[in-house]
């Protein structure tokens, strides 16, 4: 049953987008080469949901893991009771939802279809009962890259695992360009890692054509849903919206803005004004790792920095805010700044250019020798140790009691208090 019969929402006309027909599907050019260099022994089952029952009653959820689209959404980690198999459950209530966001819904569901790669996480299984929409995806063990910073890596990450995320990144993003779209959303909190050790984007809710009338255009000028909460990921060019518009080289430097959070563990200008922000954006300042300071470490006197760096580059009274109003501001801190390796310094200044044809494409940045590193890392025992101290979500008994409610089709399920959850689907 498709969630735009369900009966909650018939005072909604919404007309669906046909999308088939316009694109040619050239995935399966990917497939092939790119599963076997993300997966580990073991890794593909536990991937593979499209077997499982589309019935609610089937699922026991068992945590909440965060929540999504403008809070609307809730995730869970859940079983599949029959097979025993864990999976994380979005449901939605349809009936909160206006024609526009029903269809971005769909836009996303239609797109899940579409798209077929070993780093992307799309929907692999639709079904809604009464007017609560479920999207099934396979299980992520370590949750994102955001919720890793937060909870273990609260200084920053290695070098290693950063290259080890950036390149399944790079790769799933070679794939959208190449097939005609920007995804317009990259952010720590949309790299997810699972269990087996793949790396995963999500986030296509904020992905866009750059398809019409069957051609591929040079640029384009949409501004992307919930902007508010991905500006400090936004490249110049997207926020300026003139009349030169932007292109995938707007992910390159949202690429650049993520190596610097992952690097440090705070996201560069969270903690700025939005117009400060488009302001500094526009003029050309851009994040810098803390090795290389924009000015004299002399005049941070008094101020403890942190071992893994602040991204600035905006001056001394941002870096101050930075340092002691950030959302983060409990995470440990300490003297030093790390010593950053040459390659990712020349990784971050190319992602961030000013201009974006003097940025490297997602195939080009693929072959920097930053990733050379990556190889190293192509076996289970050797990705664990790079995710020490991290444990995944499952590795302790799941024998115990859910923490939630029994899954029984509801079109107002009981509230409860928001939790910090470990995936960010906004």
């Amino acid at each position: 049953m498709s969630f735009l019969d369900c009966s909650c929402i018939s005072p909604t006309q919404v007309q669906p987008i046909s999308i088939e027909d316009q694109y040619v599907d050239v995935s399966h050019q990917y497939l092939s080469s790119d599963l076997s260099e993300c997966t580990f022994t073991g890794g593909a089952g536990s991937d593979d949901i499209t077997a499982l029952s589309a019935e609610p009653a089937h699922y026991q959820l068992l945590l909440e893991l965060g929540k999504g689209f403008n809070n609307m959404s809730q995730v869970h980690m859940a079983r599949h009771i029959p097979s025993g198999q864990l999976v994380a459950v979005k449901h939605t209530n349809l009936d909160e939802c206006t024609e526009d966001e029903l269809l971005q819904l769909m836009n996303e569901v239609l797109l899940s279809r579409r798209f077929r790669h070993p780093n992307l996480l799309t929907s692999r299984l639709v079904f809604s009962s009464c007017c609560q929409l479920w999207v099934l995806t396979p299980l992520m063990g370590y949750g994102s890259a955001d919720s890793l910073l937060r909870t273990y890596f609260h200084d920053g990450m290695s070098e290693s695992l950063i290259a080890y995320l950036l390149h399944g990144v790079l790769k799933a993003l070679q794939y959208l360009h190449r097939m005609g779209y920007v995804h317009r959303g990259v952010k720590a909190s949309h790299i997810l890692l699972s269990g087996e050790g793949r790396v995963y984007l999500s986030g296509l809710h904020s992905v866009y054509s750059m398809m019409r009338e069957g051609k591929r255009v040079r640029a384009v000028f949409d501004m992307p849903h919930h902007s508010p909460a991905l500006l400090p990921w936004l490249s110049p060019e997207l926020l300026r919206q003139d009349l030169h518009g932007y292109g995938v080289k707007s992910d390159i430097y949202s690429l650049g803005i993520v190596a610097c959070e992952l690097v440090s563990g705070r996201v560069p200008f969270q903690d700025m004004p939005p117009t400060q922000m488009l302001l500094q954006k526009l003029r050309g300042s851009h994040c810098c790792l803390l090795d290389v300071a924009p000015f004299p470490l002399g005049e941070l006197s008094g101020l403890k920095l942190s071992r893994s760096g602040v991204d600035s580059g905006i001056g001394e009274s941002v870096v101050t805010g930075s340092l002691t109003r950030t959302a983060t501001a409990e995470r440990p801190q300490s003297p030093g700044p790390k010593n950053h390796s040459a390659t990712l310094h020349d990784l971050v200044q190319l992602c961030l250019q000013q201009q974006p044809d003097r940025r490297p494409s997602a195939s080009t940045l693929l072959t920097h020798a930053f990733f050379k590193q990556v190889k190293r890392h192509h076996t289970g025992d050797s990705f664990l140790s790079l995710m020490y101290p991290a444990v995944p979500l499952g590795a302790p008994s799941l024998d115990d009691p859910p923490m939630s409610c029994s899954p029984t089709p509801s079109c107002h399920p009981p509230t409860s208090d928001p939790t910090e959850g470990m995936w960010d689907f906004s």
